[in-house]
C-alpha cells in the first residue's frame, strides 16, 4: 500500500488531527514502514494453524462472583462520602 498526501488528509480528517506541513513527509515515511512491516505478515504460513482466541486450554476459566468486602468497610467509606444515599454515592447530574 502507498501512502501518499491524499492517503494522510484521509487520515487526518478521519482522526480529527491537524498535522503540521513541515511533519507531514515523515508521517509518510513513518506510516509506509509501518505498513510495509505489516505487509510482511501475509507472507506467513499459516495454514496449518487454527485460529485461537485464549492461550488457556479448555477457555478462560471463571470464578463465582461472591462479594468478599467486610461491610463495615463499606459502612467507613460512605461515611466519609461528601453525599450518599441507602449505600450508594450520590454525585452531581452531568449528561443532560
Amino acid at each position: 500500500m502507498n501512502i501518499d498526501n491524499a492517503l494522510l488528509k484521509k487520515i487526518e480528517t478521519l482522526s480529527s488531527l491537524k498535522i503540521e506541513e513541515d511533519k507531514r513527509e515523515s508521517i509518510i515515511n513513518q506510516l509506509s514502514e509501518i505498513v510495509n512491516f505489516v505487509e510482511n505478515l501475509n507472507e506467513l504460513d499459516i495454514g496449518g494453524y487454527e485460529a485461537t482466541f485464549t492461550t488457556v486450554d479448555g477457555g478462560t476459566p471463571f470464578r463465582e462472583d461472591i462479594q468478599s468486602c467486610d461491610e463495615n468497610i463499606i459502612k467507613t467509606i460512605i461515611k466519609y462520602a461528601p453525599n450518599s444515599d441507602n449505600g450508594f454515592f450520590i454525585v452531581p447530574k452531568i449528561i443532560e
